[in-house]
């Protein structure tokens, strides 16, 4: 699949409840915590949205647009529809969004890229990644021309990424990692101090 059909998407909309503050904006080493999945990404895409509903300071790069939810707290579907609405009302060629949450900072692009080619977009037009049994419901590739479907289906109420996809016929694709699980994600103050280990540079 050709990178440039593809729109990388950094979810950053959550409230962040069980952290008690907006923890993309939070120091993990030398960066925030957003821009750990930023730099991944940055360099990977033609251009990178975020969705978010807070102001938030990040990387600063020209290929980086900032965007709020359409309609607030519809959760990451919400988000998604957003993003899709945004390459639609600027006329992008894109086909694909490439979803990723903020607060994921040990995953590495080499991990989508890998994802990317085990992708048959004749398959579905949706791919989650998985590793072992757990299903990573934020990791997606989503086709544009979802759009309407999740429109109907989010002012008819969705709000579960899970049962959404499922209705929607997801295809997953296993993931393999070595080393620590690019996919652990922070919620928690306690989540925090169990990463920084990892970014004592």
């Amino acid at each position: 699949m050709d990178h440039n059909n593809i729109l990388s998407v950094v979810l950053a909309g959550g409230k962040s409840k069980r952290f008690g503050e907006d923890k993309s904006q939070v120091k993990l080493g030398k960066k925030l915590l957003i821009d750990h999945i930023l730099s991944e990404l940055i360099n990977e895409f033609n251009e990178l949205l975020i969705v978010t509903n807070n102001p938030i300071k990040h990387l600063s790069s020209n290929k980086i647009t900032t965007i709020s939810d359409i309609k607030q707290d519809l959760g990451p579907l919400g988000g998604i529809f957003s993003a899709m609405k945004w390459v639609k009302e600027n006329n992008k060629s894109y086909k694909w969004i490439a979803s990723f949450p903020a607060d994921t900072p040990l995953f590495k692009f080499q991990i989508f890229k890998n994802f990317l080619e085990k992708v048959n977009e004749k398959e579905s037009e949706l791919f989650f990644m998985k590793t072992n049994e757990k299903r990573h419901n934020i990791f997606g590739l989503w086709s544009i021309d979802l759009i309407d479907q999740l429109e109907k289906d989010l002012d008819n109420g969705s709000r579960k990424v899970e049962k959404w996809a499922n209705n929607i016929g997801v295809k997953t694709i296993n993931m393999t990692f070595e080393k620590d699980d690019p996919f652990f994600n922070i919620n928690t103050k306690e989540d925090l101090e169990k990463i920084k280990k990892n970014f004592n540079d």
